[in-house]
C-alpha cells in the first residue's frame, strides 16, 4: 500500500480560528500513530520521504504550521506554545486522544513545547536536527535573518538555505527536489516568516525539556552547522532522551537526507518495526551515538 493510495487531504481549525492544512495517512487497526511537525519555512512535504515508507505501517498525519504551506497565515507575534496548542486542536479534529509527535528543526522546538504542555497526549516524541535553545545571541541572530529577507528577498536566501540543509551529493542527486524546496521557500509570506524568526529567537525550552516525562529520542546530522551536534546533546540530556544519536554523513534535515533513520527511531519510540522486515528496526538506527 502506498501512502499516495490512501492520503487524505483536509483542513482544521485552531481554537483562534487558524486553518491548519494537512495530509492524514489511515492505517489499519492498533497501528501506532505519528504526528509530524516540519522546518521553518517549508511546509509537511519535509516529512515524504518517511511518511511514505510508513504507509500500511502507520497512521500519520503531516501538516502545515501557522504561518506556512497552505495553511493560514495570521499576523504575530507567534510563539512555540501557541504552535504546539495548533497541533493539539489538530490531534482533537482528528479524534486522535494521543501520538507520538516527531519534528525537525523548527518543528522539534514545537514539538518540545507540545510534549511538555500535553503530556498526556504524547506517547513519545522524537526531536530531529534541533535544540531547547539557540544561544545567548539568539534575538539578534534570528532578527538579523528576518532582515536579510526582508531587504533581499526570500530567493536571496535559498543558496546559504539549501547548502544548510543538505550535504554536497545530495543536493547534486537531487535537482528536482532542490527546485522545489526553493519554490516551497519562496513562496512564503515576509511578515510570517520574520514573526516566526521572532518565535524561534525568543524560545528557550530549556526548563521545559525537563518537564517531558513519555519516551523521547534525539537525532542530529553529523554535519549540521545549524543545531550542531552539542545541542543535540544537551537537549537530549535535559528531556531524559538518554545520548542523542550523530548521523553520519547529514546536515540539517535528516527527514529527506537519511529516512531510514528517522523510521528506525520510530520504531524503537513506538515498539513497532517501521523499517526493513519486522525484526531489523534496531540495526537500521545506524547513527553514532554520543559523536560530535
Amino acid at each position: 500500500m502506498r501512502a499516495a493510495d490512501t492520503a487524505v487531504e483536509g483542513e482544521a481549525r485552531t481554537r483562534d480560528g487558524v486553518t491548519l492544512s494537512y495530509t492524514h495517512t489511515p492505517a489499519p487497526d492498533g497501528a501506532p500513530r505519528i504526528a509530524f511537525v516540519h522546518s521553518l519555512a517549508l511546509d509537511r512535504s519535509l516529512w515524504s520521504r518517511v511518511t511514505e515508507r510508513l504507509a500500511g505501517r502507520a497512521e500519520t498525519v503531516a501538516y502545515d504550521c501557522r504561518g506556512h504551506g497552505r495553511s493560514g497565515r495570521p499576523e504575530g507575534p507567534y510563539s512555540t506554545g501557541q504552535f504546539a496548542d495548533d497541533l493539539s486542536d489538530l490531534l482533537d479534529h482528528l479524534g486522535w486522544r494521543d501520538a507520538v509527535v516527531a519534528g525537525c528543526s523548527m518543528g522539534g522546538c514545537v514539538a518540545q513545547d507540545f510534549a511538555a504542555r500535553h503530556g498526556e497526549r504524547t506517547r513519545g516524541a522524537l526531536f530531529v536536527d534541533t535544540t531547547a535553545w539557540y544561544g545567548p545571541t539568539a534575538v539578534a541572530d534570528w532578527a538579523e535573518r528576518a532582515a536579510k529577507a526582508r531587504g533581499d528577498g526570500l530567493a536571496a536566501l535559498v543558496p546559504f538555505q539549501l547548502t544548510r540543509w543538505f550535504g554536497d551529493a545530495f543536493r547534486t542527486e537531487r535537482p528536482a527536489l532542490m527546485e522545489r524546496l526553493a519554490r516551497t521557500f519562496t513562496a512564503n509570506d515576509l511578515h510570517a516568516y520574520e514573526a516566526t524568526c521572532a518565535m524561534l529567537g525568543a524560545a528557550d525550552l530549556r526548563d521545559s525539556a525537563a518537564r517531558i516525562r513519555r519516551p523521547v529520542a534525539v537525532l542530529v546530522g553529523e554535519d549540521d552547522t545549524a543545531t550542531p551536534p552539542a545541542m543535540a546533546r544537551d537537549l537530549a540530556g535535559r528531556a531524559g532522551g538518554g545520548e542523542a544519536v550523530v548521523v553520519p554523513g547529514t546536515r540539517h534535515l535528516t527527514p529527506l537526507e537519511n529516512p531510514e533513520v528517522v523510521l528506525a527511531a520510530l520504531g524503537r519510540l513506538t515498539g513497532h518495526p517501521l523499517t526493513g522486515d519486522a525484526g531489523d528496526a534496531g540495526d537500521a538506527f545506524t547513527g553514532r551515538r554520543g559523536a560530535s
